[in-house]
Order: C-alpha cells, then structure tokens, then sequence
C-alpha cells in the first residue's frame, strides 16, 4: 500500500456514508478527510435506499437526493453511487483507494463490531473528529419533539392533511391554534403599537413641559424687570407724574417788571369829591338821596 510521502499522485481519500438530511457535521467531517493531506483527491460513497434501510433504517431523503447534495459539497471530487455497506479488497483496489477516513468511534452493523475493523489493521484507516450537537437523528428528534408546530406551520402554509398524514380531528385542532397564535400577535402588536404611542406622547410631553418651563421663567424675568420693584414701568410712571405736575401748577409772576418801569407814567386821574364814586355804589336809597341833595346844595353856592 503506497504511502502519502511515496506517491506522485494525489492521495486517493474515501469517505462513506448515509449523508440524509445532509448537514455541518457532514460537511465538516468531508473538510477534515479532504484536508489530511497536503495534495488528496476525496471520494464519497454513497449507500443506497434498499441498502440503508436494510441496515439502517428509512431515511428523509432518497437516493437521487442524497447523491445530489454530495455532489454540490466544495470538498468532494467525485461521488461514488450505491456504495456498498461493506468495504471489500476489490472495492478498494477498483477505485485506486489509498486511505479511509471516518470517526474512530466502532460502527456495528451487519453482524460486525465494526465494519472498519480491517481497514484499521491493514493501516489505511484515517480518523476523523464529528461533530457535536449535530446529526442526522439529532434533526429528526427536534422535528418529532415539536411534531404539532411543525404539522401546524405546513398547515398554514397550504399542506394538506393528507399530505401531512394528518386526522381531521387534528386537523382541526391545528387550524384553531393557528387562528389563536393569529390573534395574540395582533394583540402583541397592537400592545407594541401602544407602547410606542405611549412613549411617544411621554417624550412629546416632557418636551412640552420643558418647553413651557423654560416660556415661564422667560415671562416671568419680563415681568419683574417690567413690574418689579425698580422695573421699567415704575420709572415711566414717575417721570408721567413729573411732567403732569409740571404742566398742572402756574408760573409765579417777577416782583418787577423791567418793561414797566421803562414805560410813560400815567398822570393820576382827577378826583372830584361831589361825584359819586362810581366804583363804590350806595349801599341804600336814603344815602342815594342824601348824596344828590348834597350836590345841589354846593350848586346853589357857586351860583
């Protein structure tokens, strides 16, 4: 058997499997067969349906399937078709194999222990690391342990219960949940819908309120500086009072004129004692008669 280190081809890597539901854990156990040696050429094998349910079980894909998503594997170079479940001499020496990879863990099946027993003591067996959390039996738990969700969603999405071997009892039952789950996201989103509304108008208000905090402190700074104790309006008030009361009391005449003096005394008026003065009238008739009698009496002299 020729060595990696002796041959001038590229070392001639198989991997068999059942590849169903194909996955990471498949895809990464064909990187680690692919990348064992610096220069490899990986086959895959691939059982077919009789043969795996023979020995195995039903699968979820068929044979066409399973074929086709090995082939669409960046790290497979050619797929091998009905692969038997057994690795004979001939098998080996028909396709130029050099080494097997798969993961160390003994496979028992067909009445072996392991079916890799003898390409482990022949020395061309290649251990691989799988990985967890991840396989085929691992999907198919998931889709038994929520078997109602999964049967309800193809429901919704048009399956028909006889495609989803489903009973009309069932059936029902699933459409009424549908219809329910339908209900509470509306409610769920008419409950956001209202939360955000809410928030909304929390924000806008504290705006609001900020707002006419900061309109109140303005108006009231106008207003002391305006009304206050020495603001504006008391002091407009005063010098209007000033000016009132200025215009409202008289002007106080000079004790001497200087255009009186400059002008012509006027000579004074004559007095004549036996008229009456006029600017003094009698107080009664008898003093009327007394002054005219008086007054014809001196006429009567100077005659």
């Amino acid at each position: 058997m020729p060595t990696a280190s002796t041959v001038d081809r590229p070392v001639r890597v198989y991997a068999d499997g059942i590849f169903d539901l194909f996955h990471s854990g498949h895809a990464r156990a064909l990187m680690q067969a692919k990348t064992l040696f610096p220069n490899s050429y990986l086959l895959v094998g691939v059982c077919s349906d009789d043969l795996t349910h023979k020995f195995k079980g039903f699968t979820v894909m068929n044979e066409a399937e399973r074929y086709e998503a090995l082939r669409h594997c960046r790290y497979v170079d050619e797929v091998i078709r009905d692969a038997p479940w057994t690795l004979t001499p001939e098998f080996l020496e028909k396709h130029k194999i050099d080494f097997v990879a798969h993961d160390d863990i003994p496979y028992s099946s067909a009445g072996s222990d392991d079916v890799y027993k003898h390409i482990k003591e022949a020395g061309m067996f290649v251990p691989t690391q799988r990985t967890e959390g991840i396989s085929t039996s691992d999907i198919i738990t998931r889709i038994v342990r929520d078997y109602d969700v999964y049967a309800r969603r193809n429901l919704q999405r048009g399956y028909t219960a006889k495609e989803l071997n489903v009973s009309f009892i069932n059936e029902k039952k699933y459409r009424f949940q549908n219809q329910v789950d339908k209900m509470k996201e509306k409610v769920k989103n008419v409950e956001e819908k209202s939360k955000e509304f809410v928030n909304r108008v929390e924000e806008k208000s504290h705006d609001l309120i900020q707002k006419w905090e900061e309109k109140s402190r303005e108006f009231i700074g106008n207003f002391l500086e305006l009304f206050g104790p020495d603001g504006a309006w008391k002091q407009m008030f005063q010098e209007r009072s000033s000016r009132m009361l200025q215009a409202l009391s008289p002007k106080q005449s000079p004790v001497s004129s200087p255009t009186r003096s400059r002008s012509p005394s006027r000579s004074p008026s004559p007095t004549f004692p036996w008229l009456p003065n006029k600017s003094s009238p009698p107080s009664s008739p008898k003093a009327a008669s007394a002054s005219i009698s008086s007054m014809s009496e001196g006429d009567e002299d100077e005659k």
